[in-house]
């Protein structure tokens, strides 16, 4: 049960409080975007078996790899990719949480 919290918490509630405290001006804007970092998850559909809840997916999925999340970190060093960087790597992070609790 703390795996399935911690990791959908991760995944749903830190954009929302990262968009609505950090990103005062564009709040609504900048949290959906956040909130769209699930979209990442679309390299499961590669996947057999798609959802697999003992499989880590960090280093499996071709955009869970470590080279993509290097390019995730890039996209923070420029302003109009920055927020698209930070919903990724929270994705990340959200999937890493999920595979130490393994």
């Amino acid at each position: 049960m703390l795996r399935f919290c911690l990791h959908y918490g991760i995944h749903f509630i830190l954009p929302i409080i990262i968009g609505l405290v950090f990103f005062k001006e564009h709040r609504l804007k900048i949290t959906l975007i956040l909130l769209a970092g699930i979209i990442l998850d679309l390299d499961h559909l590669w996947a057999d078996p798609i959802f697999d809840p003992s499989r880590c997916s960090i280093n499996f999925h071709p955009l869970h790899t470590y080279w993509a999340i290097a390019s995730y970190f890039l996209l923070l060093f420029f302003a109009k990719t920055r927020v698209l960087g930070i919903a990724f790597l929270i994705h990340i992070l959200a999937d890493t949480v999920d595979c130490y609790l393994m």
